[in-house]
């Protein structure tokens, strides 16, 4: 028999990797997805026929207990969040409900329909915020600088006390950044990407961009879903620092994605203040020295690999969409 699993935020980034890596791995994949006047699966529309899609809301407890009663999953994977950093100072409330106070629904369905499911919570370097050390570790203080920061270290918590409290088999992949082509343009490492490949092509004419000195431990996305699994194959439940243990400033990142199309990126790029953070994380790197040991988890993907990856993809999209 093979295994069942439920994803909530299947059409993002991560969602779609874990999606295609699960259904390799021979499970039944269902996805939770939010009703909306328009429906955005172009992540996972080379796979959505071999999907099972169930509309629910991370705001909506009722719903969840109706999608796990409809799915019957043995695990389930929790990636559904507003997680755009900068949002989160202007749609805090929000941010909150879905990102922090989903996580409880989500938890309560569980013990309410099967306290015997696996459960993953994706939480976020962005909870280390102010950095208390230097790499980050599962046992640093967190110190969140957003109010995504913050819901991510109330979900966090949660997670830790259901586990401690009901027995849940709840465990949390503290995940340092991780990219894609299937980032989303508002991300810094998808805004260079794209504007590098753009202005090759002459579309755009120049790239406006917040803190170049801001530094982050960036990995693939597609390395860090197997991570995940992990987690939950594991006997007990834990939580687990995901990162590659490298950091790279945003110049850098600019660097290295105008150099992959022939470009000096200083020729087409404005600091530009309406992209500062209200109040900034400087320096992010993870020591996922316990997920190597415990879960056998390597990155595969180096960050030169992976922003020359995006660009080439970039340049296809665009092309693509221009008729180039």
């Amino acid at each position: 028999m093979s295994k069942r699993a439920l994803i909530t935020g299947i059409t993002g980034q991560d969602g779609s990797y874990l999606a295609e890596f699960l259904l390799e791995m021979g499970y039944e994949v269902f996805g939770l997805v939010r009703r909306t006047s328009m429906y955005t699966f172009e992540r996972i529309r080379h796979i959505q026929d071999r999907i099972q899609l169930i509309p629910g809301d991370m705001s909506d407890q009722t719903s969840l207990h109706n999608a796990l009663m409809l799915a019957k999953p043995e695990e389930v994977y929790n990636l559904a969040a507003q997680s755009f950093v900068q949002t989160s100072w202007h749609q805090a409330v929000f941010t909150g409900d879905v990102t922090a106070l989903g996580v409880t629904r989500l938890l309560d369905a569980i013990r309410a329909v099967n306290p015997e499911i696996r459960f993953y919570q994706a939480s976020s370097s962005e909870m280390f915020g102010k950095v208390q050390a230097v790499p980050q570790r599962e046992d640093t203080p967190f110190y969140p600088r957003s109010p995504y920061g913050v819901a991510k270290v109330y979900g966090h918590w949660i997670t830790v006390n259901y586990r401690e409290s009901y027995g849940l088999h709840a465990s949390s992949g503290i995940l340092f950044n991780h990219e894609s082509p299937r980032r989303g343009l508002e991300f810094v490492t998808r805004k260079v990407t794209h504007h590098a490949a753009a202005i090759k092509l002459g579309i755009l004419k120049d790239l406006r961009i917040g803190n170049l000195d801001a530094q982050r431990d960036w990995g693939f996305a597609g390395d860090y879903v197997e991570a995940m699994w992990a987690m939950m194959q594991q006997e007990a439940p834990s939580d687990f620092v995901v990162a590659t243990g490298v950091t790279h400033s945003v110049q850098r990142l600019c660097e290295l994605a105008f150099g992959a199309v022939g470009l000096d990126w200083q020729q087409y790029t404005q600091q530009d203040e309406r992209f500062m953070r209200p109040a900034e994380v400087d320096l992010l790197i993870g020591d996922a020295s316990r997920a190597k040991q415990l879960l056998g988890w390597e990155p595969k993907v180096s960050f030169e690999q992976l922003i020359e990856l995006m660009v080439a993809a970039d340049l296809e999209r665009l092309r693509a969409e221009h008729h180039l």
